[in-house]
């Protein structure tokens, strides 16, 4: 009789302890897949960069006088900006930029025997940007003030001559556009086109030199670079 009580009651433990001890082994094999995290890329922040590319001027004429030395530069220089991302995928910025342009003289020897020379020594822009963020990638277009650096003289003979120029097309406006992409946290690389513009100019003197009208003065360049952008947080990460 006490073999059978102790057996019934060590069944009956049993039973209880059993709902527990399942429960206990099913915790070993739960498994649940990880959120997906897709990176959100901020363009907000400022820039210090620099830039290499080819300059190549977009007139090849005096009034009908060929101009000599039209060939394309080596441009290199620095940019510096500010970008601000919105709405969620847009971004507006600002960005000054100079670059400074290889020796390739523009030269017009004239008939009378007048040589004038312009040594471009670099083009500078202040521009504001509108651009749509597509992941890493961002598409632009920009557009504002140029500057031109120029160094001019006028020869007979060899001889330096005095002269005047109805403008001094220096001062202009850019446009251009391009693509920049973030390949690390706080790097981005850059390929762009710019135009620039600075007008038309004349002589005004010296007097055989005036009936040969005017010539425009603009540049096209293409352009690869690099920023460093600061305070540029962490891609923040969205939960799927």
């Amino acid at each position: 009789m006490k073999k059978f009580l102790l057996a019934t009651a060590a069944l009956a433990a049993l039973g209880a302890a059993a709902p527990a001890l399942g429960a206990d082994l099913g915790a070993g094999y739960y498994n649940k897949t990880p959120a997906y995290a897709a990176p959100l890329y901020n363009w907000t922040g400022f820039y210090l960069g620099g830039h290499l590319g080819g300059a190549f001027s977009g007139s090849n004429n005096f009034n009908g006088l060929v101009l000599s030395d039209y060939s394309a530069r080596l441009l290199g220089g620095v940019q510096a900006g500010a970008d601000w991302q919105f709405a969620p995928s847009w971004v507006v910025g600002v960005e000054g930029q100079y670059s400074w342009l290889g020796h390739n003289a523009l030269n017009a020897v004239f008939p009378a025997g007048f040589v004038y020379n312009n040594d471009q020594r670099g083009l500078g822009s202040i521009t504001g940007r509108v651009g749509y963020a597509a992941g890493p990638a961002l598409f632009y277009i920009k557009g504002g003030y140029a500057y031109s650096d120029n160094r001019e003289t006028l020869t007979f003979g060899g001889v330096p001559v005095g002269f005047v120029l109805d403008s001094g097309h220096s001062n202009g406006w850019t446009v251009g556009g391009g693509v920049e992409y973030l390949f690390a946290q706080n790097w981005s690389a850059k390929a762009e086109y710019q135009y620039y513009d600075f007008g038309n100019s004349r002589f005004l003197a010296p007097a055989p030199l005036v009936p040969f009208g005017s010539f425009h003065n603009d540049e096209h360049t293409l352009k690869a670079g690099v920023n460093y952008r600061f305070n540029f947080a962490s891609p923040v990460v969205a939960r799927y």
